[in-house]
């Protein structure tokens, strides 16, 4: 089977089996983005599952139509054709999906932000470490900050490129994010967005000077004088979750 854009459809069963018994899934509602030839999706109904699955490619359809006809008739699956990205999503509680690694990003904080009990995710290998790293790491950045803010990322396994047809030319990670309100209360948003954005703008900068910068959009001098020196003379990935949002919140 062609996969499209930059899906790769996971053939090892194995790992099939591991991500569908990650979470309990008996009876709940499990939204699935792009089931592509339906194994994850075979897994998740056998475990009593209530398949909410989305998607883009329509030429995958009828092969998935076909191999859950008795599933669609009883309601235990839905299929909503659509980018998950952009398409009003059906209602569900967890959240199982081997995700296309271009727009992981833009779909994992779109489900963040509707909220969600648990959910169980593929990613490039790379973009998974980045999202894990704890502050100090060389892989800590603005991907790490926005998603530990509100959610605990936990690595689940590493996949090699054998094991999804076609094979993509990295290796993959399965994590499980589990949501949570952000450490310290946040005042507005946005700020604290841009605060995160400007300083791994400058990542090679201390912070003093990443903060400048931000000068032109927001008044920071009180930001300026209630930061140590201490705080001021590191480099933006020395800084905690809680560190960028108490500075956020002392510009607004």
């Amino acid at each position: 089977m062609k996969a499209p854009k930059d899906q790769h459809f996971l053939i090892d069963f194995d790992a099939v089996n591991r991500i569908a018994d990650t979470v309990p899934v008996a009876g709940r509602n499990v939204l699935e983005i792009g089931p592509g030839g339906g194994v994850l999706t075979e897994a998740l109904l056998a475990r009593g599952a209530n398949v909410r699955a989305v998607e883009l490619d329509g030429t995958l359809l009828p092969n998935l139509e076909e191999r859950f006809c008795e599933e669609l008739k009883s309601g235990q699956l839905t299929i909503t054709r659509g980018d998950a990205s952009k398409v009003e999503l059906p209602p569900f509680d967890l959240v199982v999906a081997n995700l296309p690694y271009s727009i992981s990003s833009k779909i994992t904080f779109r489900l963040l932000d509707i909220g969600f009990e648990s959910a169980v995710l593929m990613y490039q290998l790379e973009f998974a470490k980045r999202m894990a790293a704890a502050f100090g790491d060389k892989e800590y950045g603005r991907l790490s900050v926005m998603a530990q803010t509100y959610s605990d990322v936990e690595f689940v396994m590493e996949l090699p490129p054998n094991a999804f047809n076609p094979q993509p030319e990295v290796w993959s990670a399965v994590v499980k994010i589990t949501p949570h309100e952000p450490p310290v209360p946040i005042k507005n948003k946005k700020v604290f967005e841009d605060v995160v954005r400007e300083l791994f703008s400058h990542r090679r900068k201390t912070v003093r000077n990443c903060l400048k910068s931000l000068g032109k959009k927001y008044n920071i001098d009180n930001l300026m004088t209630n930061i140590s020196e201490e705080i001021l003379n590191l480099r933006p990935e020395m800084l905690s979750v809680e560190k960028f949002i108490e500075m956020s919140n002392l510009i607004e």
